[in-house]
C-alpha cells in the first residue's frame, strides 16, 4: 500500500471513528457539547483530508477513475457534513441560553446528525465495496447496496421511540 493511500484509507477511517462517535454519544446524551461538536468538526476535517488526498492519487497516477457516483456521493456528503458542523456550532452557542426556541433547535439537531451521518455512510460504503481489492464489487451492485444497508440502520434509527403508557 503507499504511503498516500495509507494516509487517504487512515483519515477516511478516523472520519468513521469521530462521526459514528459524535453522532451517538450525542444522540444518547440528549443534548450537544462540546465534545460533540468537537468530533463533527473532526470527523469533517478528516474526511475532507482523506478525500482530497485519494483525488491528487487518481489525477497523478491516471489510473482507472473512481465510479463517478462515488465522487458525486463524496462531495455531496463533505458538503453536508459542513452544514451539518456549523448547524452543531450554532445550536451549541443558542443552547447556552437554554430557552423555549434553543431546546426546539437542538431537539430537531438531534435527528438532523443521524441523518447526515446516515447518508454519509452511502459514499463511505461504496468506497469500500468497490476500493478493497478482496471486494472489489462493480459500481452499481455497490451502489445498490450501500442503499440497501443505509436504508436498514435507516429503519432502526430513525423510527420512533415506543412510547409505552405506564398505569
Amino acid at each position: 500500500m503507499s504511503p498516500m493511500l495509507m494516509i487517504a484509507s487512515l483519515a477516511i477511517t478516523a472520519t468513521l471513528v469521530f462521526y459514528t462517535i459524535g453522532v451517538f454519544a450525542e444522540r444518547r446524551a440528549g443534548h450537544l457539547n462540546g465534545r460533540h461538536l468537537a468530533l463533527f468538526w473532526a470527523g469533517l476535517a478528516c474526511d475532507t483530508t482523506g478525500t482530497t488526498v485519494m483525488t491528487i492519487m487518481a489525477r497523478t497516477a491516471g489510473s482507472e477513475p473512481a465510479p463517478a457516483i462515488h465522487g458525486i456521493t463524496g462531495l455531496l456528503a463533505i458538503i453536508l457534513m459542513l452544514f451539518h458542523a456549523g448547524w452543531a456550532t450554532l445550536v451549541y452557542v443558542r443552547g447556552r441560553r437554554h430557552d423555549d426556541k434553543a431546546i426546539a433547535q437542538e431537539q430537531t439537531f438531534h435527528r438532523f446528525s443521524t441523518i447526515v451521518w446516515l447518508l454519509w455512510l452511502v459514499p463511505y460504503i461504496i468506497g469500500l465495496l468497490v476500493g478493497i481489492p478482496m471486494i472489489h464489487m462493480a459500481t452499481v451492485p455497490a451502489v445498490i447496496l450501500s442503499v440497501i444497508i443505509v436504508a436498514i440502520l435507516s429503519f432502526f434509527l430513525l423510527r420512533p421511540a415506543n412510547k409505552i403508557a405506564r398505569a
